[in-house]
Order: structure tokens, then sequence, then C-alpha cells
């Protein structure tokens, strides 16, 4: 199933690396190193996105109890993060295999700029046969902290890397029927198709355990991510015995998440999962029907509203009547500009702008439309265009 992967990102949590926030566990570290080892000499590069620094860092610092504030938090992944490297450095040395650690925080995805210039980064790093290992920077990622996980960060590698598979090693089997410790009679489920609302309810809310910060509706969004990108995501528990090994040889191990039959280009990729909307359009039914019928760019004309604080190039959401997400993308205007062009017609455009005016806010290039997206959350409430060109509801 999976020979054709020539690159893996393998994402390990806070409960395999750190069980019980005790601390680092070496030998179970010197066993994972040792299965990536395996893969590297098969001719497989394989990365690593390594929790466990502030898991690390609270047993460093002796305290009694996971830590509460957001300081605390950071000075546990301060002191944690050495640690965190350290082990995974004596746990590769065996196989001659040096590594390197790479801290990301969500503006070096977001910004085109630094993705690029961290995508040559790990493209060199692999050249030279270095196995990178990557952490949130929690230490000044206030926001990673109180709400990210590394099961999105690692996603955002597989982008980076052009990865095929994405293994998230956690402390379950996977994905099953029903709350397995609660219900005896569930059951794991071995292969999703498909990542919908019914999957998503399977899942269960977002609350991780006591040591990592991601659940299992964590894992499968970052699967649906994943599959949009053309990525295969396997989830499984990272304590069992060869279990990467075993993954990549086609055992029948946790669940696996199909890749999308036609993924998402990497540029819009990044738009739709590494970027974070600054704005919102509002669009008309026509507009609507355009983007998502015919695939073309969405034009001043069909913008009925806006809101938000943005400059050009950066993202917005578009929204239609419903105020039901349809797409996100690239605006060639800002909000300053876009309330004063909003309803338009191309004449009108090149007659308040001139006739080299964009006539296009967004154009098709750099939109993804909602299928591409797999957004779950509740709809924008619809607001009135700002400034001098204000339109009525109709």
């Amino acid at each position: 199933m999976f020979d054709c992967a020539r690159r893996v990102v393998v994402k390990v949590g806070s409960s395999t690396v750190a069980p019980g926030g005790r601390g680092l566990d070496q030998a179970r570290m010197d066993a994972l190193a040792t299965q990536v080892a395996r893969e590297w000499s098969q001719g497989r590069q394989v990365v690593l996105v390594s929790s466990g620094a502030v898991a690390a860092g609270r047993s460093l610092l002796a305290l009694k109890g996971p830590p509460r504030t957001v300081p605390l938090k950071q000075a546990c992944a301060a002191t944690g993060q050495r640690a965190l490297l350290a082990h995974w450095e004596r746990a590769f040395a065996p196989h001659g295999l040096r590594t390197a650690q790479i801290l990301l925080t969500g503006d070096v995805t977001r910004n085109r700029t630094r993705f690029t210039n961290s995508r040559n980064t790990f493209e060199t790093l692999l050249r030279f046969g270095v196995v990178p290992v990557i952490n949130e920077n929690d230490t000044v990622a206030v926001d990673e902290i109180r709400f990210g996980d590394n099961d999105q960060l690692a996603v955002l590698v597989a982008n980076l890397i052009h990865a095929q598979v994405l293994v998230l090693l956690t402390d379950t089997e996977g994905l099953y029927t029903a709350d397995p410790q609660k219900d005896p009679t569930a059951q794991r489920i071995a292969h999703v198709a498909r990542v919908d609302e019914q999957v998503l309810a399977l899942a269960g809310d977002s609350v991780g355990g006591g040591v990592g910060s991601g659940g299992m509706r964590s894992k499968v969004q970052t699967a649906a991510s994943a599959a949009a990108f053309g990525v295969t995501t396997v989830v499984a528990h990272g304590a069992g015995e060869n279990v990467l090994n075993r993954l990549l040889a086609g055992e029948d191990l946790g669940t696996t998440f199909a890749a999308e039959g036609t993924p998402l280009t990497s540029r819009k990729h990044w738009i739709a999962f590494s970027t974070e909307p600054r704005g919102t359009l509002v669009l008309d039914s026509g507009a609507v029907q355009a983007l998502s019928r015919r695939g073309s760019s969405l034009l001043p004309s069909g913008i009925v509203a806006v809101s938000g604080d943005f400059g050009p190039g950066d993202t917005v959401r578009c929204i239609g009547p419903d105020g039901v997400e349809v797409a996100r993308g690239l605006t060639n205007y800002g909000v300053h500009m876009l309330v004063r062009i909003c309803g338009l017609r191309s004449e009108e455009l090149h007659a308040l702008l001139g006739d080299d005016a964009c006539e296009e806010a967004i154009h098709r290039d750099d939109l993804v439309l909602s299928d591409g997206l797999r957004q779950n959350g509740a709809p924008v409430e619809p607001k009135e265009c700002r400034g001098d060109n204000e339109q009525d509801d109709e």
C-alpha cells in the first residue's frame, strides 16, 4: 500500500514519548529511532514531528502537576525542548543518523515567502541525509500553546516536503465505532474513504488527554486536511512493537484515511490550510454559482459586503447569502479599496480606477472552493459594506 511512498512525516505525541507526563522515555524514543533508521536504510525519507517539550520541562522543573498558565507552559517548553532534542540525538546516534532541530510557528506557514524558505531548508537537510525533528516554538507562540497542537503542524510539514504519507502515533489504536473506554463492543475502523460529519461525530470532541493537547477529533481533522493535499494518513498506537515499519509494510494497524483522488496543488493547499483569513466577503448568488460551477474568478460586481482588516495578498473567506463559506482566496485589493468597488461592474471599475485596474477581486488561481477546505465551522453573520460605496441588501 505504501510501497511508493518515498517521504513520510511521523508525528509522535507526548503520550508516546512522555507517557503519563513523567519525563521523556528514552527506551521508547530509541525504539522509534530504530524504526525510522530502518526506513531510511531502505531509501525512504522520514521526518519527525515530536511533541514532548512541555512534558519534559515539567519533569525537569519538578512540577507536581501539569502547567496551567501560559508563562509556566512556555517555561516548561523552553526547559524541555533542549532535553527533547538531546534524547532524539542519543536515539539516532547508534544508527549513524544526524538530527536537526526545527521550531516552527504559525506565521512561518502563513507567510508565503517564509513557507518557501522553510521548504528549501527541509530539502537541503534531506539531501544531506539529516533527520529533521520539528516542534512548535511554544516558548514564543502563545496562540499555539493555547489552541494549537502538533497534529496540525504535522500536516503542514507534509505539505512543505511533499510527503505521501502522514503517520500520527498516539495512545490509541485508531478511530473506533464508539468510545472503547465506555463501550466494550466498539470496533476499530480500519479504513476511512472520506472524512464527513459522521466520521467527525465518531471522533468526539477536541479535548485531549492529560499529557497531549490533541484528541481524536484533531487527528481526524488533520487527516481531512492531508487528504486534500493527496496525503494518506494513518493513526496508530505509538507504543506498538515496530509499529512504523509494520504500517509502512502494509500491515493492518490503526486507521488509514485515504487521500483525495484529485488533490489540491501545493499553492492552493497553502491558501486553504496554512493561512489565517483576515476578512470576509459576502457574495451574491450569481457569484457563488460562478465560483462553484464554472470555476470563475471573483469579480467586484459579485461582492455585496466586506468586513475585516486585510490588505492586498491577504487571505479572505467568501460566503454566500446564507452565511455558508463557499471559498477562500488571496485578494487583489485591501479592505479600504474593496469597500469602494464592491458591486461595481467592469466598466464602472475602470471609470473609477483607470484602465489598468485589476478586474478580479480574487483570481481563480488564488481561490480554493469549500470542497477543498473541508470546513465544518458555523456560518458567518454577513455584515454591510463600509465606506463610500455602501450597498442595499438587494
